[in-house]
Formats: C-alpha cells, sequence, structure tokens
C-alpha cells in the first residue's frame, strides 16, 4: 500500500468540516478489520485509511500545521501501514477494570510474541513485535502492542484466492483462536499484492 503524505491529508479547518462523516466511515471500516481471540484479546488491523485518521486525529488534537510537524506525524504512523506482503495491527489486551488489569498484564509478559495468524494450508505466523520501542518490563507486559506478520508470496497468494485466516496465541496464561470472519478476512485481502 502507498505510505500517506501531506496531500493525503486534509487542512485542520477541512477536516473539521468533514470530521463526523469521515469518522463515521473509518468507525465502520474499522469493524471489518477487528478480530477478537478469546475475552480479553483483539488484534486491530490498520491500513492507510486508519492511519489517515489517527494522523488527522493528531493534527487536530496537538493544533499542528506547519510542515515539520505534519512530517513527524506522517512518519510515526505510515510504518503501521501494509507494505502487500504483510499485515500490521495494533494487539490490545482488554480488561476494564483496573485490578484485573493489572494482574493480567503481569501474568501475560511475551504475549505479543506468541499471537499467530494461519493461512489454510501454511504454518503459523507469529509476529514481528513493537519495532518502535519495547512495551514491557521485566514486571508486566503493556495492554498496547503492534505487530507485524510478513508472510509468504504463496499465503499472498491462496489469501488472495480465498483461503480461510485464523488468529490465535499460544501463551501458557491466555490460549485462545479464532477464524477471521468473512469481511475481516476479504479486507485483509486487499492490503496484499
Amino acid at each position: 500500500m502507498d505510505k500517506l503524505s501531506r496531500e493525503n491529508l486534509y487542512s485542520l479547518e477541512k477536516y473539521a468540516a468533514i470530521r463526523p462523516d469521515f469518522r463515521a466511515r473509518v468507525m465502520e471500516h474499522k469493524k471489518r478489520r477487528r478480530v477478537v481471540i478469546g475475552p480479553h484479546a483483539a488484534l486491530y488491523f490498520e491500513d492507510a485509511l486508519t492511519m489517515q485518521y489517527q494522523v488527522q486525529e493528531m493534527l487536530r488534537l496537538e493544533r499542528i500545521f506547519e510542515a515539520d510537524g505534519i512530517r513527524d506525524e506522517l512518519d510515526v504512523y505510515n510504518p503501521l501501514i501494509p507494505d502487500g506482503s504483510n499485515w500490521k495491527a495494533t494487539f490490545m489486551l482488554e480488561y476494564e477494570d483496573e485490578r484485573e488489569r493489572r494482574v493480567a498484564l503481569a501474568r501475560l509478559i511475551g504475549i505479543e510474541k506468541a499471537v499467530w495468524v494461519m493461512v489454510e494450508g501454511f504454518g503459523k505466523v507469529h509476529p514481528i513485535a513493537n519495532e518502535d520501542l519495547e512495551r514491557e518490563t521485566e514486571d508486566k507486559t503493556a495492554s498496547v502492542h503492534f505487530l507485524r506478520f510478513e508472510l509468504t508470496p504463496p499465503m499472498v497468494a491462496a489469501v488472495k484466492q480465498g483461503a480461510i485466516v485464523r488468529a490465535g496465541i499460544d501463551h501458557p496464561a491466555y490460549r485462545e483462536e479464532a477464524e477471521l470472519p468473512q469481511q475481516v478476512r476479504d479486507s485483509l485481502a486487499g492490503d496484499l499484492h
């Protein structure tokens, strides 16, 4: 997929005018890119549209309109756009209760390396995790991780031809898996060249 540039972005004034409709469109799009894995984990697969939304929101929030500031935001978010042979996802551990979350994050150290995707007919693909910075300590993991799943050309071809895709986690304290719903699988197939 092409990376975002300044030409893909709305000015702050224009974005303010279209934000409600744009946000509604992105939220609907994100529903087709979320995979729930058990009761407390989810993958949110990113693409150019989800990253455009992130950049627009950061520019709006921080009131950034100068070229250097815009470039800085693009440099942060462009690496999360798939490159045509991979999927990139935000992995979230979701616990509403703060105490339960604290206990779970201490038990789940290393979980980001235990996440996998599997294209029908092929083995599990584990991610390259947190390329930007380390997100765990010796005491706990983070509730948010950034993952990149690299697929081989035969896997890409299989997905493009309709192969079933599964996602899961093989961590001693969290073992779950799920088949990607058809609409999610189809959306992710569009990320691949």
